[in-house]
């Protein structure tokens, strides 16, 4: 009996050499595949990522434009004599409380 099972590995062992390119082919494969697999998920996720960093750019670009306009808004010559008179009480100079200095 015990020499039936060393046949029998002994078998096995010469079917594994006779055929080792097709198994080693196999493996190959098998790797390949998990490969493409992986390598599949990781363009996914970062396609997902680039665009989620394309949609914050586009609020991010938005939001500059929108504070441009509003430096604009504050920076107008009508808005700063409006704010001038109200909040800090300044009016204009009438003509007779002008002071012209003339340079040598």
């Amino acid at each position: 009996m015990a020499k039936a099972g060393n046949v029998l590995i002994f078998d096995i062992w010469q079917d594994i050499r006779r055929h080792l390119v097709i198994y080693l082919l196999l493996l190959l494969v098998v790797v390949s595949a998990f490969s493409v697999i992986y390598f599949t998920h990781l363009n996914r996720q970062t396609t997902s990522e680039l665009e989620l960093l394309l949609t914050d750019r586009d609020e991010l670009d938005i939001e500059w434009r929108n504070l441009l306009l509003e430096q604009n808004a504050l920076a107008e010559h009508s808005r700063i004599e409006t704010q001038a008179q109200k909040l800090l009480e300044m009016s204009r100079p009438d003509a007779e409380s002008e002071v012209v200095i003339h340079l040598p």
